[in-house]
């Protein structure tokens, strides 16, 4: 059994079972290791399937991930390192990251206006500036 833990208080675990594992063999150079050796991992997890709060699974559901297939299962491929084990490591851990991003809820903003005084502020700062342009314009002879 596999746990998760998010911002600062909600945590969970998923089951073992919940995730599929999938050795294939891994993409780009690597010579003999890389024909011959499936090292690379494939990590599904079906998010309508699992055990996971309906909230986090809404959340999962709604982000958009291209790990994210339409049928809402995620699909995730780990070949950054040699052994099968690391990746399995690697691809567990990024599922994790995954979930903890969906359960961390967002701030909800509320719009504000400017006071008076910034108002103020901001009107005097335009007319200085204006003047101080004016001075800057032709200076006319007359006498």
């Amino acid at each position: 059994m596999t746990s998760a833990k998010s911002g600062s208080s909600a945590s969970f675990s998923i089951p073992d079972d919940e995730i599929e594992y999938t050795a294939i063999r891994a993409q780009g150079a690597g010579g003999q290791n890389v024909n011959k050796v499936s090292s690379a991992i494939h990590l599904r997890f079906d998010i309508n399937a699992s055990s996971l709060p309906e909230i986090i699974k809404q959340r999962l559901l709604e982000l958009r991930d291209r790990r994210i297939n339409s049928e809402g299962v995620i699909i995730i491929k780990a070949q950054q390192f040699r052994t099968q084990d690391k990746n399995r490591v690697d691809a567990l851990e990024r599922l994790h990251e995954l979930i903890k991003l969906a359960a961390v809820v967002q701030k909800v903003r509320r719009p504000t206006k400017p006071g008076k005084n910034a108002k103020k502020k901001r009107v005097d700062n335009k007319t200085q500036r204006g003047k101080t342009k004016v001075l800057r314009g032709r200076v006319s002879v007359s006498e």
